[in-house]
């Protein structure tokens, strides 16, 4: 259907992309997905979107990559007309990201540029590329973390530096943006218990009741909580909402 609304998400195939695609498919919206390795795991979220109804695509992409990230929306385009007959989506949703430790004077210029590659460059040219295939009135919604706002032990400074520079591109973008009616916010998960980070959050009874006292709904957010939240930003209801933050860490450090 030429009605139907179309979404991408970078990083879907596991973790918090995983869940945000299940939660765009079951809002009615079909679904490109990105991954970076584990093919066999994108097939999967594929399927879950087609038992749900919804038309999904997996296509492979490294976001810190420069190479790949300006060749992407030519893959993407193709991908659109070959699926939906179209040359527009409507929704991007950059996910993908990873986590190094970066404490002071254990640092290495190697883990900094990782870091930098794929949640500012990445983000950046990503966002750039994509726009002009972006309907009208179209979302961007873009994952920060409550690390961009409160800090943790575990050394991660430069994540939350580089996702603090994904809340200041949000709002520039929006300004940017706003005059073909497209919304950018940023959605920012307090501790959410998946493999991210290598799983500390999840597999540590003892990390998840100590994370789970400073929020005030008392525990770690699992990753069902987040997809939701996203999907909710990305929604036609939202549209006079531009520019912001939103914290989906159950009131973690209030």
């Amino acid at each position: 259907m030429t009605d139907t609304r179309i979404a991408l998400v970078t990083g879907g195939n596991r973790g918090l992309g995983r869940v945000t695609v299940r939660a765009l498919a079951a809002d009615g919206l079909d679904v490109v997905l990105t991954y970076r390795q584990h093919e066999d795991e994108a097939a999967e979220v594929v399927a879950e979107a087609q038992a749900a109804g919804r038309r999904a695509v997996a296509l492979r992409l490294d976001t810190g990559d420069v190479a790949d990230v300006t060749g992407f929306p030519d893959r993407l385009a193709d991908a659109l007309t070959a699926t939906w007959g179209r040359d527009r989506f409507d929704v991007l949703v950059n996910n993908a990201g990873h986590a190094v430790p970066t404490p002071l004077g254990g640092t290495t210029a190697e883990h900094l540029q990782s870091l930098f590659d794929v949640h500012v460059r990445g983000v950046f040219l990503l966002t750039q590329g994509l726009a002009p295939l972006l309907a009208d009135g179209g979302r961007v919604v873009n994952l920060s973390s409550g690390l961009a706002r409160f800090v943790s032990p575990g050394g991660l400074s430069a994540y939350g530096a580089m996702k603090a520079a994904v809340e200041a591109l949000t709002r520039w973008w929006a300004l940017e943006l706003g005059e073909r009616g497209i919304t950018v916010n940023v959605v920012a998960p307090g501790p959410v218990a998946t493999d991210f980070g290598g799983g500390r959050v999840r597999d540590s009874a003892e990390t998840r009741t100590a994370l789970g006292a400073q929020a005030a709904l008392g525990r770690v957010g699992e990753a069902e909580d987040i997809g939701p939240v996203v999907a909710a930003v990305a929604s036609p209801a939202l549209a006079w909402v531009t520019g912001q933050r939103l914290e989906a860490s159950g009131g973690t450090r209030l």
